[in-house]
């Protein structure tokens, strides 16, 4: 039973988070200037970000999506490794320089690794939950 009424606001669970994190992740960008925060913290947050947004959507979807997820991040990373945004040329218009990035660090590959390894663990460890608890 727990399980289902999960199931069922699932959109609803990831939505408010994605809201959540969104709001997060612009209250860092605007007001935040330190050395672990913004660079860090901001890292780890935008892929759990991403993961749910991406369960807004698809709800049930593949169970690898921490995985996707980090895989992408990744390939925008080394992106900026090869300044692709000014292959695109798109890096001079601010939106996109902000959006791509411009400057390549491993230390944000350890950030998504992270991020995607906390999202999996707490959807795993939540649905393990509500399948284990009985019902009524």
């Amino acid at each position: 039973m727990a399980l289902s009424i999960f199931k069922s606001r699932r959109r609803w669970i990831y939505g408010a988070l994605f809201l959540t994190l969104a709001f997060v992740e612009v209250l860092v960008a605007l007001f935040v200037r330190d050395a672990f925060v913004r660079p860090y913290l901001g890292d780890v947050l935008i892929v759990i970000l991403l993961c749910c947004f991406i369960r807004t959507l698809f709800p049930k979807g593949t169970q690898f999506l921490a995985l996707h997820v980090f895989l992408f991040a990744s390939v925008v990373e080394v992106g900026q490794y090869f300044n692709y945004a000014a292959w695109l040329g798109l890096d001079s218009i601010p939106f996109f320089h902000v959006l791509l990035g411009s400057t390549f660090s491993a230390a944000d590959l350890v950030c998504y690794a992270v991020g995607c390894g906390v999202f999996f663990a707490v959807e795993n460890v939540v649905l393990s939950f509500l399948e284990k608890k009985p019902t009524a």
